[in-house]
């Protein structure tokens, strides 16, 4: 777990404290219930985006406007961020300790020093200016470049560039905390839903600057779909739930309805398992069959991007595996974005990968490269499993 996690025992408190100043939702303590057992069902800590994510949803704002209790939360979250960076403070400096030459040592003169001698994962001087990382072999679909991202006066991200080429999947990697989701999250603008958030920096699609404030989100979310961690169903029919975002765009007629959903199911890789049950509820669906589902309702309203936020992290492997052959099959006719703490997985399904440390971008490459061949040595030490 890196410096930048946060776990159960400190979000409770900070929860608590919210709760004490009065500054929660109705029935928010089964809220709490729900959201803590999501956010720490396979993990032992979470990252600053996530944490920021459940206060803001205990807190009832809705992304309009920034409540009273906004003011606690950014207060917090300060607090949080201050935390981090003594601990980072502190653990540089036993490195540093470490690393003072001993003059009996072999080493005084720093020639036979092995990488692994030290973390050089709290070394941030070791992480390069991502804008000198970045080439793909086609179009770029997306381009994001130079964003910083805070959350009140904490930074999430810093100026971070990547390029995501047309009909490819890009895997974005690294220790919980290092910021990967909330890029993610970036590329629909879904962080515009947290009030203290506050993005610089400019996201392009097709050329297209998404970052303005006469962006229409409702046509962005549906050109760039988004598939969460845990299937989330709607509780209506098969049908409907495919149906739903076509539904409010425009009117089609029922044979065209029909035949979106037929269509959707399809190339989500699930219709032979649906097609006599489509008027049954999607929750009645397994694990792995309701993710599917939901990869058929983002893809109903035809987006040309996909982000998929850690896809299977709730399934069990046969179900992982058909999500995995469908993401091969969907960058035929879409760009996917995949964010996953699988590195056999990022291999697998990915052309390009991003490893992200500490809320920067280490490296940019095409993920062979990135696995067999890595230039930055923070990059070796995590695909190699020797890092922190």
């Amino acid at each position: 777990m890196t410096n930048n996690s946060v776990t159960l025992e400190q979000l409770n408190a900070m929860i608590d404290r919210l709760i004490e100043a009065d500054g929660v939702i109705d029935d928010a303590e089964n809220h709490r219930k729900a959201l803590l057992d999501q956010a720490f069902e396979d993990k032992d800590g979470i990252d600053h985006a996530e944490v920021m994510s459940i206060l803001t949803s205990l807190s009832g704002a809705d992304g309009e406007k920034a409540p009273p209790e906004s003011a606690l939360i950014r207060e917090m979250m300060d607090e949080l961020k201050s935390s981090s960076v003594e601990e980072t403070t502190e653990n540089k400096s036993e490195v540093e300790q470490d690393k003072e030459p001993n003059d009996s040592s072999p080493d005084a003169e720093g020639g036979n020093e092995s990488p692994s001698d030290h973390d050089v994962g709290h070394d941030d001087d070791a992480i390069p200016d991502s804008t000198e990382l970045l080439d793909i072999d086609g179009e770029a679909h997306m381009w994001i470049k130079n964003l910083d991202l805070h959350y009140g006066s904490a930074q999430a991200i810093y100026n971070v560039s990547i390029p995501f080429q047309r009909n490819a999947v890009t895997a974005l990697i690294g220790p919980s905390g290092c910021g990967k989701s909330t890029l993610l999250r970036c590329l629909n603008r879904m962080n515009d839903l947290i009030p203290i958030c506050k993005i610089d920096g400019s996201i392009e699609l097709d050329g297209e600057e998404i970052m303005g404030r006469g962006a229409d989100l409702v046509t962005i979310r549906r050109r760039v779909g988004m598939v969460f961690q845990k299937p989330n169903p709607f509780p209506k029919s098969i049908y409907d739930n495919v149906a739903y975002g076509v539904r409010l765009h425009y009117t089609p007629s029922r044979r065209e309805l029909d035949r979106i959903v037929e269509e959707s199911l399809k190339r989500a890789a699930i219709w032979q398992e649906v097609n006599d049950r489509l008027h049954e509820l999607g929750t009645s669906l397994s694990g792995g069959q309701q993710q599917r589902l939901c990869i058929a309702r983002t893809i109903a309203v035809e987006p040309e991007v996909i982000l998929m936020d850690e896809p299977c992290s709730a399934l069990d492997p046969i179900a992982t595996a058909k999500i995995e052959e469908l993401i091969l099959e969907l960058k035929k006719h879409f760009t996917v974005v995949i964010v996953t703490h699988s590195m056999s997985q990022a291999q697998r399904v990915s052309d390009y990968t991003g490893f992200m440390y500490l809320g920067r971008l280490v490296e940019f490459d095409k993920t062979a490269k990135i696995f067999g061949d890595p230039k930055e040595e923070l990059t070796a030490r995590y695909v190699s499993g020797r890092f922190g």
